[in-house]
């Protein structure tokens, strides 16, 4: 029998290959297919990993850095600090060390939390994992903190031990002592480590560190959250021990150093938050003393991950640092959801967020933004029906992220000893009678391509310096001042500025002088983080109030610091240790890109 072929269907076969290839990139292109299946994808493998881990009863992080160390990767380096490397079987053996000695001198036992007050080092890394290895859980202390919001962060913790770092010792002062009564405050000296070092390590056995599920206490992260002092968020995350990679830890953030040690330790991710990467940018190019060459590309770094890279700088960062991919991502420390927008084009330049039509559909019953009140600043409810509405494409609208209403601590965990502050972040009744939501306290914006952009804190949080500035705390500080009769804190944005700067509505007891300007300064810095001075003031007469006679923020918030838009109201801004009178000069100078704050 013989076969004969139809050469005519070969030349439509030919041109169809490459039309239906075109037609299937075109596609892939409008709904982002192949993106949202790189998101999807490891999130499946991610959720898999942890349900077999729970199986298994090895939920907790320590088994993660030992099942490195015992395998394949032992060698490999995990840690790089001040020109040193630690690889994954020297930190395992540092870190049970390091167990054993909080175990015997301290008494430290399964399920205890103690407080770390640290700045970064190898040494925050050992006594972290040796917490874990003995079944504690590390609670993290910003050591920006002192004064009243330290001694809260420690109590709020209910740790009976807190290590300190030598450097912020200082902050370690005969009152915050005395306001932890039946607490060890113990600074962790070069005597301690050596201690910790020559010690006999034993394994604890595994009955220790047992998790009955995944949404236990791994460590605890302090939140300025929307309200009032810290507040402990419950987590636990550790993305580069779960991929097996190399972290490269600096002691503190200079533009210095960033790029030289980027360059030594041969990194090729590197992570910023908030205006690092402006930082960066401003300044000078560094330059070989040798051969006179630009330093600026000489990096192997092809991404950078982080959040609050801004649109204007976006593609500015990536051309003079030869860096090809952005990974910009937005959460909440204690958050139940998050975005990512990964970027290797414009497209989604300055977007917090990216989703194609496949993760947009899924993703609508998981999170959604509502229309604000801004006069009570919570979600608009409609008066017939009493649900909130989701914005239109293009407006701003609270982000919000659903949760499992019969089983909230599913998702979310809340703030530790602090049930108020919980359920002040959980939102009912949102679309339909009996559901539950999680509350960002962001404003969200997101366009018909699936991109989505922040636009605004609500509340009385803003961020600054990329830290949360709690606006009570800040007044509560300033009105201990005798001159002080009212103070309203409010975050103002500033040109060429990421974030918002604080500014303070003051009514004042007496006529301003240079002493009073001084000795506020003063009481501020002796008072607050550095982080959260208020750099302008804005001294009024009266107070403006909301019907529901609260301080308005909101339209002092708009006016900002433009001396045009503030009336009779008079501006001080914080320069050289004290607040002295801001000029329409000096906002013209602060417009025009010559001042930075």
């Amino acid at each position: 029998m013989k076969f004969s072929i139809d050469h005519s269907l070969a030349v439509p076969l030919a041109l169809a290959a490459p039309a239906a290839a075109a037609t299937l990139a075109y596609l892939n292109a409008r709904t982002g297919f192949s993106y949202d299946l790189s998101l999807i994808g490891p999130a499946v493998k991610a959720g898999l990993d942890v349900s077999r881990r729970e199986k298994n009863d090895r939920l907790n992080f320590f088994y993660v850095l030992e099942d490195h160390a015992q395998g394949a990767a032992s060698n490999d380096v995990f840690l790089i600090h001040g020109g040193r490397e630690w690889t994954y079987k020297e930190v395992y053996q540092t870190a049970l060390k390091y167990g054993t000695w909080l175990k015997t001198k301290y008494n430290v036992k399964p399920k205890d939390i103690v407080a770390m007050d640290f700045m970064n080092s190898e040494k925050f890394v050992f006594v972290w994992f040796g917490l874990w290895e003995i079944g504690a859980r590390p609670a993290f202390i910003n050591y920006n903190l002192a004064d009243k919001a330290l001694t809260h962060c420690i109590k709020v913790a209910t740790a009976s031990l807190v290590l300190v770092d030598p450097e912020v010792q200082h902050n370690i002062t005969q009152e915050v002592r005395d306001g932890l009564p039946g607490v060890t405050v113990e600074v962790f000296t070069p005597e301690l480590e050596a201690e910790a070092i020559s010690i006999q390590a034993e394994r604890e056995p595994n009955a220790s560190r047992s998790e009955s599920k995944p949404q236990n206490m791994a460590m605890l992260i302090f939140t300025s959250g929307t309200t009032g002092m810290p507040k402990a968020a419950i987590l636990g995350l550790c993305m580069v021990l779960m991929t097996g990679g190399s972290i490269i830890i600096g002691r503190k953030f200079s533009t210095k150093t960033f790029w030289q040690e980027v360059r030594a330790s041969n990194a090729t991710v590197i992570q910023y938050v908030g205006e690092t990467c402006r930082y960066l940018l401003t300044a000078p190019p560094q330059i070989d003393p040798v051969t006179g060459e630009d330093l600026d590309k000489k990096n192997k770094v092809r991404m950078a991950f982080g959040n609050g890279l801004r649109p204007d700088i976006w593609n500015q960062f990536k051309e003079r640092f030869g860096i090809t991919d952005i990974a910009e991502f937005y959460t909440a420390t204690e958050g139940s959801g998050a975005s990512w927008n990964f970027s290797r084009n414009d497209f989604g330049k300055g977007a917090i967020g990216r989703l194609g039509t496949f993760a947009r559909f899924i993703s609508k019953s998981a999170s959604a933004r509502v229309v604000l009140d801004w006069e009570t600043e919570q979600p608009w409810r409609d008066p017939k029906t009493g649900f909130c509405k989701r914005v239109d494409v293009g407006e701003p609208g609270e982000l919000l992220y659903q949760l499992i209403a019969d089983d909230i601590p599913k998702k979310f965990q809340g703030y530790y000893n602090n049930p108020e502050s919980t359920e002040s972040k959980i939102l009912r009744n949102v679309f339909k009678k009996g559901d539950a939501w999680f509350r960002t306290g962001d404003m969200i914006t997101g366009n018909a391509e699936g991109l989505t952009y922040f636009s605004d804190r609500i509340g009385d949080t803003f961020r600054w310096k990329a830290e949360n500035v709690s606006t009570n705390e800040v007044s509560e500080a300033l009105g201990n001042h005798a001159a002080v009769h009212e103070a309203n804190v409010y975050g103002v944005e500033l040109p060429h500025h990421d974030g918002r700067a604080g500014c303070v509505a003051i009514v004042l007891a007496e006529q301003p002088s240079e002493k009073l300007m001084s000795d506020l300064a003063k009481h501020a810095h002796e008072r607050l983080p550095r982080f959260a001075v208020p750099l302008f003031l804005r001294l009024t007469n009266d107070m403006q109030m909301t019907g529901t006679n609260k301080q308005q923020k909101h339209v002092v918030r708009a006016q900002g610091v433009n001396p045009e838009k503030v009336g009779n109201d008079e501006l001080y801004w914080l320069k050289n240790g004290t607040y002295v009178k801001f000029k329409l000069q000096d906002w013209e100078e602060l417009h025009g890109g010559k001042v930075k704050l």
